[in-house]
């Protein structure tokens, strides 16, 4: 009895891990990461109006959503984006189960961050499912939300600490993300075979600017929470609109949030040549 119900579990699970590696795995994967890329494009989109003065949306997640809701057929595009975002948590989840593709895939690091990805992404979706359906607002204003975690966290024992821990943990995370699409890591996990060479240049292009931009507007969040727990002033945090529209306010002017809004635009098609050519 327990030698066949050892058997049954192993054919269980080489059949849920089979499953989990399919076609069916890899279009939700490929559908996720298209559903980020419309996210991340449109927040840069917005962001470029607010550089040049023209925007009167949030160029955040929730900015997006409306944006594509004023668009022909903009309730089967947010229906469509939320469940391409539910095959991103649902792809997340099964690297998390049974690791993910490359040599250290299943390594305990690896797997925590899909779970971690998996998490967030079961979120995002299910935020962007509820306004599709009427029924919520997107996740809410990125500044509002982070204003009011901030303000939570502060209140707890060591809140100081545990903000600015959290800071410094996402301005190196950023640092990290920006350092590895300069370092064109993300070429490890694409199909590079089945990309001409001006493909290629076209990808490094979108991929580098892209991700580089990406996670300087992590590390900036990150600087503004540290500020935040120092000061013990949770307005001090910003949300991603925020953290935008402060690269204007730079020495550097409205050209600094051009470069940055114009790199999420980057980001977004960088998404969709994922999409087409990563490894899943």
């Amino acid at each position: 009895m327990n030698t066949s119900a050892s058997a049954l579990a192993r054919n269980g699970r080489t059949g849920a891990e089979r499953a989990a590696r399919g076609s069916v795995m890899k279009g939700a994967a490929r559908a996720g990461l298209t559903a980020r890329g419309v996210i991340y494009l449109l927040v840069g989109v917005l962001a470029l109006k607010i550089a040049f003065g023209e925007g009167q949306q949030q160029a955040d997640r929730k900015g997006a959503l409306e944006e594509i809701s004023h668009q022909p057929f903009g309730k089967f595009l947010l229906w469509a984006l939320g469940i391409g975002l539910v095959g991103m948590a649902l792809w997340r989840l099964s690297e998390a189960v049974f690791g993910a593709a490359g040599k250290d895939g299943r390594s305990a690091r690896k797997r925590l961050m899909a779970a971690g990805r998996c998490v967030f992404y079961s979120f995002v979706a299910y935020s962007v499912l509820s306004f599709a359906a009427g029924s919520g607002d997107g996740g809410g204003s990125s500044d509002k939300q982070s204003r009011d975690v901030t303000a939570r966290a502060l209140d707890l024992p060591a809140g100081q600490w545990l903000v600015g821990a959290a800071g410094v943990g996402i301005v190196i995370a950023g640092l990290v993300l920006a350092g590895r699409a300069v370092m064109r890591t993300y070429r490890k996990k694409m199909n590079l075979g089945q990309l001409s060479p001006r493909m290629r240049r076209l990808v490094d292009v979108t991929g580098v600017g892209g991700g580089a931009s990406r996670g300087l507007v992590f590390a900036a969040a990150g600087v503004f929470a540290v500020r935040a727990a120092v000061e013990y002033e949770p307005q001090k945090a910003k949300g991603l609109d925020d953290t935008l529209r402060s690269f204007a306010e730079t020495p550097a002017g409205p050209g600094l949030l051009v470069c940055i809004a114009a790199g999420l635009v980057l980001f977004g098609l960088f998404s969709f040549a994922m999409a087409r050519w990563r490894r899943v």
